[in-house]
């Protein structure tokens, strides 16, 4: 399957070098990990949050559970979790559920946790349920430049 198109031009315009894995349809980072045969640790797994006025991309290990509470703390913001209508409409080039980390693409905040960087070459979905982009380290670092980090998440 095709990657989503503001993720194409994205990796496009940044000149990473990248390559997309196709897998068997999942619906959830964490069976897109085994469905691929990658460590859990290294799949991300995207969380839309917002404070009732500003939308925000949390990205973690799709291993990890996201902290609510230590993340709004970081940020100073009282957060909650986006509905599938509104993740629908901010990634409106992707399928329900395979939000991709790249909030550039998306005009979206990012804070990523730093246990991603602990294990090497990430992997991220594609927009879709079955294909996922891998990327060196450096590369995703470098997609992600303009993010926060933090550590936000514990692992499930």
């Amino acid at each position: 399957m095709a990657i989503a198109k503001k993720i194409d031009k994205t990796l496009a315009e940044t000149g990473v070098k990248y390559e997309v894995i196709a897998h068997q349809r999942t619906e959830s980072a964490s069976r897109t990990a085994q469905a691929s045969h990658v460590s859990g640790n290294q799949v991300t797994k995207t969380v839309v949050l917002h404070d009732g006025d500003r939308y925000v991309m949390g990205v973690v290990p799709s291993t990890h559970r996201v902290e609510l509470d230590t993340l709004g703390q970081f940020l100073n913001r009282r957060l909650t979790l986006a509905t599938e209508a509104e993740t629908a409409r901010l990634f409106d080039d992707c399928a329900l559920g395979a939000d991709p980390p790249l909030g550039a693409a998306y005009d979206l905040p990012v804070v990523i946790d730093e246990a991603l960087f602990d294990e090497g070459d990430i992997y991220f979905e594609g927009g879709d349920h079955q294909s996922l982009v891998h990327v060196s380290s450096e590369a995703f670092a470098a997609l992600m430049r303009d993010a926060q980090r933090a550590r936000f998440s514990h692992h499930t």
